[in-house]
């Protein structure tokens, strides 16, 4: 029971297969602070670039409707007129930040993990309506480890902005009286401030969240022994269905091997241990391995060679390297050539004594 127990504990590392279909499924590791920060340091960069151009333009526009408001059509189609008019210049005014913010967003999102295109998500489940389930999850440690995360973040944000705005607290108390232009700069300007020093702040945090929302990521995808023997059968197969597999694949050769002999024109053999069984016919470019084989099996290519009048030549140290340099069906390397040219030479003119 022990060794069952820890065959199913989720000890090991994950697989790359592993890791793949968590990524079709869309389970990534993804913080959302990071979102978050990526959001936040494009809203900053857009007050600080976009936020004088942006205002001009909204405040010409509503400058002109203030200033011909007597003007302004009151007629159904006059008036339907006036108002896409001035839904495209609010948003000629504002395209270009609103660009930067989705693809600021999208940003937070690739930095984290490639984009992942999944229905998975999307697909109902009653866990996510369940009371109980909802319960679970958010006095769950992940729960708790978000409400802990949301505190911090709140304290050190709240903590950094007491210290920006408290050297201002004069300045700011005056604000009334100023004029409205100069109103707006220092509202800019402090503006500013804030969101550079939020956006310091955040950098860390996301940092170290995502660090920590890998972890807990990584430590979801750890497997048991068991799935990793599960894994191994699925992909390369059941070891005894390889190892007998193998064992056909060896049984076919060697019947194969074992046919060709007869139409080999000469035996080497060791010459108990070793046999080399070449074929060679006139237009070849050099003789060919038919069959080898050692021990039991080279005893069957001698059988077979006697039985069909295979000549066999005795011829150990030819033999030995014939068999450690020669594949089947591949001609003999051409160092060779001269010894086994000798030996078929000598097979050739055996076999024409014997003819007369």
């Amino acid at each position: 029971m022990a060794e069952g127990q820890d065959d199913n504990e989720r000890t090991e590392d994950p697989t790359q297969r592993k890791l793949d279909q968590a990524l079709e499924r869309g389970d990534v590791a993804k913080s959302q602070e990071v979102n978050t920060w990526f959001v936040i340091a494009a809203s900053t960069l857009i007050v600080y670039g976009f936020a004088g151009s942006m205002g001009a333009d909204l405040t010409r526009l509503c400058r002109g409707l203030i200033e011909n408001s007597y003007k302004l059509p009151t007629d159904g189609k006059a008036f339907a007129s006036l108002m896409q008019k001035i839904g495209v210049e609010v948003l000629a005014a504002v395209a270009i930040p609103f660009l930067l913010l989705a693809l600021a967003s999208i940003c937070g999102n690739i930095i984290q993990h490639r984009l992942v295109w999944s229905a998975e998500s999307l697909t109902p489940k009653f866990s996510k309506i369940s009371p109980a389930a909802g319960a679970k999850r958010l006095f769950s440690k992940q729960g708790l480890m978000n409400f802990l995360k949301g505190l911090i973040k709140l304290v050190v944000v709240g903590v950094a902005l007491c210290v920006v705005l408290w050297p201002e607290r004069n300045k700011l108390e005056a604000v009334m009286s100023f004029d409205p232009m100069l109103l707006l700069a220092l509202t800019r300007s402090q503006t500013l401030g804030l969101m550079g020093t939020v956006v310091a702040i955040l950098a860390v945090l996301a940092a170290a969240d995502f660090l920590f929302q890998y972890h807990q990521w990584y430590e979801r995808q750890k497997m048991s022994l068991r799935e990793i023997k599960d894994e191994f059968k699925d992909t390369d197969g059941d070891p005894k269905i390889k190892a007998k597999i193998r064992q056909l694949r060896f049984q076919r050769s060697k019947r194969r091997m074992m046919q060709a002999v007869p139409k080999a024109t000469v035996v080497i053999t060791n010459p108990t241990h070793f046999a080399v069984a070449l074929q060679y016919e006139r237009g070849m470019a050099a003789p060919i391995c038919v069959a080898k084989g050692q021990d039991n099996i080279a005893l069957k290519i001698r059988e077979i060679a006697g039985e069909n009048n295979v000549p066999i030549v005795e011829n150990p140290p030819l033999a030995r390297v014939l068999f450690a340099t020669v594949d089947l069906d591949q001609e003999i390397p051409a160092e060779h050539y001269k010894a086994v040219a000798e030996v078929i030479g000598y097979v050739m003119r055996l076999t024409r004594r014997f003819a007369r």
